[in-house]
């Protein structure tokens, strides 16, 4: 440990994660369906990117975001898997002060870009709906980058102040976690000194990004679908709106894990700790593992490029 100038206080060089409370035991065996969800994860987000970065029909803006998507969740679910699967697997709980700050770092900033890339989904649906003549025009390919930079921007400037405003906490001793992986809200709750800064940057970090993109995706929806009652036929509004199926489950895949865990951390010990563990699991893997199955089976072309992919690799007789 490292001490301040009070000497019954201290910066922890590591901090103890925890994997299944209560089914320490059965770890091992734990692990084997924690294998196959991040196997799930990186083949599924894989065959997702890999098609739409080969079929040039898919260079789209809708599909160009849905690789985005795919793209900061595969980020996620690496940032996680050293930490996850060194519990279950091999029983090493410790992670140092420096490497837990870096993969607080990697999980929010990823998920803020998540967040924005859900957004721009939804403006980019809207778009498509309302005025479909003039959408290539709207979202060219060069806006579309132009996006993807300035969200992943926006998401490492959000997120550098964290880890520096963590270092300048004061710890007493209290070193253990509640996930098997690093969180801001947990670690600020180990600190034995004042807190509220990291709480006031905490709530402006929530409500400028996922507060304000939730309520944007809201809006956009609302828009298109006063968009959508205004076309004239049954078949031409059931057209439009399945056009945007594929992309609520996303948003509801993403938001509704997220608010659960935020729930469970501001409830924190009246809350049991194999709830707070289901809670962060299912933050972590539901959206990362169901958004390639949805994409797969409800958007056409992501469908038939795989199809094409898998055509072409079957060997020839």
């Amino acid at each position: 440990m490292k001490t301040s100038n009070n000497s019954l206080r201290f910066l922890p060089t590591t901090f103890i994660l925890v994997g299944i409370p209560g089914l320490e035991a059965e770890h091992l065996w734990i692990s084997v369906p924690f294998c196959l969800l991040y196997i799930m994860i990186f083949l599924g987000n894989g065959i997702i990117l890999h098609v739409i970065r080969t079929d040039v029909a898919l260079h789209q803006p809708m599909h160009l975001f849905l690789a985005m998507l795919a793209l900061s969740e595969v980020g996620v679910s690496a940032s996680t898997l050293p930490t996850v699967l060194g519990i279950f697997l091999f029983g090493n709980t410790e992670i140092s002060f420096e490497a837990c700050l870096f993969q607080m770092f990697s999980i929010h900033s990823l998920s803020i870009m998540e967040s924005d890339v859900l957004l721009a989904m939804s403006l980019d649906r809207f778009v498509a709906i309302h005025n479909p003549l003039r959408y290539t025009a709207i979202l060219t390919l060069p806006r579309v980058f132009s996006t993807g930079v300035i969200i992943g921007l926006k998401s490492i400037m959000f997120m550098a102040p964290l880890p520096i405003l963590l270092r300048r906490l004061l710890f007493c001793g209290h070193n253990a976690l509640s996930h098997s992986y690093c969180l801001h809200p947990n670690l600020i709750h180990l600190s034995c000194g004042n807190i509220s800064v990291n709480n006031i940057y905490g709530i402006f970090i929530v409500t400028s990004t996922f507060g304000l993109d939730s309520l944007l995706i809201v809006i956009s929806y609302v828009l298109i679908l006063h968009t959508v009652l205004g076309i004239a036929t049954g078949e031409g509004r059931k057209k439009a709106l399945n056009t945007c199926g594929s992309h609520v489950c996303a948003v509801l895949a993403y938001y509704v894990p997220m608010i659960g865990l935020s729930i469970v951390h501001r409830l924190g010990h009246h809350v049991s700790p194999l709830l707070q563990a289901i809670m962060a699991n299912a933050y972590l893997f539901f959206p990362p593992v169901v958004n390639p199955i949805i994409y797969s089976m409800k958007t056409k072309e992501i469908r038939h490029g795989i199809v094409r992919m898998l055509s072409e690799k079957r060997p020839r007789v």
